[in-house]
């Protein structure tokens, strides 16, 4: 029952008030931001590459069968069908009513949105096991005020990164709340066979998430029940994924970056051996610490067993040749310190939010009563992982803003009581000081006056009209046919124009990376040859941006350098240009 507060007399309104005003204050926010920018671009390779895969699925393409058609080369696919068939659904109501292009732009609005709601609600779950009700409520607070939380969720990203944190923020919230709430530790194990399904971005948060809970397993006999639970739903869970995932054609098959037959087996044993460990009567500390490490050892000789590369990582079986061609050129790959030293701007308002919430996370250590939580230990250990994880690859800094919100809401709680500050108001004040907007424009103000600046456009605002709508529309008129260029490209021709492609920026597309980065970045005449081989129709260059890694002098001795440089050989035709403003330049090859 709801209880008078003792500053105003009145009863506090519900918690799902003030979080239903937060949610709609974040996708008023978000639209309001991003809703014209929906109809100029898809905005990312990897939302144009998942509207072209949904649209081949909805176009009659089987269930397990993932390969691209429309690839000069063989190239199947890593994406779950899962997120194809939540898109096709939205996509499909909106259909109903609306034409279909119509139809396909309120999908891209919608869907990243669907998202929000899960995830703060994890989240806020997370703050209130921490330290209570009202740091759920400063955490909602923080979350309104989180703009760098939201990249993966602003309107037009329809890639699965979006599923991914919220499915990890929701799985950490079950394994907090497991010993309070008997569901949650087979919510838990549930949790973790979708988030292998989707992808394999979410694996460490997911697995560290397992592991706190087989060591409260250990360290205490009462969770037994806890762990019991929580193994059979993770073995049944990722069965289930992989049966919904794989074709049986593929049961067999051992990969490295997705789910498949090693993967599930291993996640699946060793969570079998653990809910069977628990299961026994009358085990000692030695014993339940010789049953964790049993499942450790199952899990792990599964994976040496059926396919030992996968050891090295999700990118082991990938051909080394793309490394310094484009693997090493991706932005969210790279670390945070290079980020850092190249645009310190960029670096402080990514890492700024994140280290703050690792200080406050330390504060809260200071408390012994907060130190033996199990919540905290597990929150805490989650959250390290994201900022260790972001500090070798900045594409993890969103896990760590939205796993860091939690502990930062708990610890503006104990600051709160340190500053004496007890009315609404002026908490209101305070908390907005700790939000991860605050602290990224602090930290951008206090770069600025030091005298940093960003050497070049993090966001590589010199090829963004590459990657407007409207530059396709002259290349969608001409006769479908092969095309070469840029790898990221290849997307946006999928799913703008009727043509084929060449490559596309994805890790297990190596051999049509490295066939189109040598015949853009060859002399004219090998160039020739190799365009031939493929059967190309179109060459096309966009912007000034050169191709990775191409450097003087070869990189004027290359076909890319003599079209930049307005030299045509004679084996291409220069396609006359619309107007002036066309972002590309379109070469058809001659026969």
């Amino acid at each position: 029952m709801l209880k008078a507060t003792p500053e105003t007399g009145r009863r506090p309104y519900p918690f799902a008030a003030y979080f239903a005003a937060a949610l709609a204050a974040i996708i008023a926010g978000l639209l309001i931001q991003n809703w014209n920018n929906t109809g100029r671009t898809l905005v990312d390779t990897d939302d144009a590459m998942r509207l072209a895969q949904m649209r081949d699925w909805l176009a009659g393409q089987g269930w397990f069968d993932l390969q691209q058609k429309r690839m000069a080369l063989p190239y199947e696919s890593h994406w779950s069908r899962l997120v194809d068939a939540g898109l096709a659904g939205v996509f499909l109501f909106f259909n109903a009513f609306a034409d279909h292009a119509l139809s396909e732009r309120l999908l891209r609005v919608t869907w990243p949105l669907l998202f929000i709601a899960p995830a703060l609600a994890g989240m806020a779950a997370i703050a209130w096991r921490l330290a209570g009700r009202e740091a759920a409520l400063l955490a909602l607070l923080l979350a309104v005020a989180g703009v760098p939380a939201y990249q993966q969720f602003t309107p037009g990203r329809i890639d699965h990164h979006n599923v991914q944190i919220a499915v990890t923020i929701l799985t950490l919230a079950a394994v907090v709340w497991s010993d309070r709430v008997r569901w949650c530790a087979i919510a838990a194990g549930a949790l973790t066979g979708l988030g292998l399904a989707i992808g394999f971005e979410g694996l460490p948060y997911l697995a560290a998430c397992g592991a706190a809970l087989a060591v409260r397993y250990v360290v205490d006999a009462g969770s037994a029940g806890v762990m019991r639970r929580y193994g059979w739903s993770l073995a049944a869970g990722v069965i289930a994924a992989f049966l919904v995932g794989v074709g049986p054609a593929h049961w067999t098959r051992a990969l490295c970056d997705n789910l498949a037959f090693n993967s599930a087996a291993a996640v699946a044993a060793g969570g079998i051996v653990l809910a069977a460990a628990a299961s026994l009567p009358g085990k000692t500390v030695m014993a339940r610490g010789a049953a964790l490490i049993a499942s450790a050892i199952a899990a792990l000789a599964i994976l040496i067993a059926s396919e030992p590369r996968c050891l090295a990582g999700p990118y082991a079986m990938v051909d080394p040749a793309i490394w310094p061609i484009w693997l090493a050129d991706v932005r969210e790959n790279q670390p945070l310190i290079h980020v850092l030293s190249e645009n310190p701007l960029t670096g402080v308002a990514i890492a700024a939010f994140p280290f703050a919430a690792l200080i406050a996370g330390f504060m809260l250590a200071r408390d012994g009563d907060i130190r033996r939580h199990f919540a905290y230990l597990a929150a805490g250990a989650i959250f390290l992982i994201a900022v260790a994880t972001m500090i070798l690859a900045i594409r993890a800094y969103s896990y760590a803003m939205w796993l860091g919100m939690p502990l930062m809401a708990a610890a503006g709680m104990k600051l709160f009581v340190m500053l004496h500050l007890t009315t609404l108001r002026a908490r209101l004040i305070a908390g907005l000081f700790l939000t991860p907007l605050a602290l990224s424009s602090g930290a951008i103000t206090v770069a600025v006056a030091a005298g940093f600046d960003d050497k070049n456009s993090f966001a590589r605002l010199e090829s963004k009209q590459c990657f407007r709508n409207e530059a396709y529309a002259p290349l969608a008129t001409l006769q479908p046919g092969l095309v070469v260029g840029d790898v990221s490209y290849g997307p946006f021709v999928l799913a703008l124009t009727p043509h084929r492609i060449v490559s596309a920026p994805y890790h297990r597309f190596s051999a049509g990376i490295i066939a189109a980065y040598r015949a853009m970045t060859s002399p004219s005449e090998t160039s020739r040859e190799l365009l031939r081989r493929l059967g190309a129709d179109y060459v096309v260059i966009c912007g000034p941006r050169p191709p990775a890694g191409l450097v003087e002098p070869e990189r004027s001795a290359s076909l890319w350098g003599e079209l930049r440089a307005g030299h045509v050989p004679d084996w291409l035709e220069a396609l006359p240009q619309a107007d002036s403003r066309q972002a590309f330049n379109i070469y058809r090859v001659k026969r």
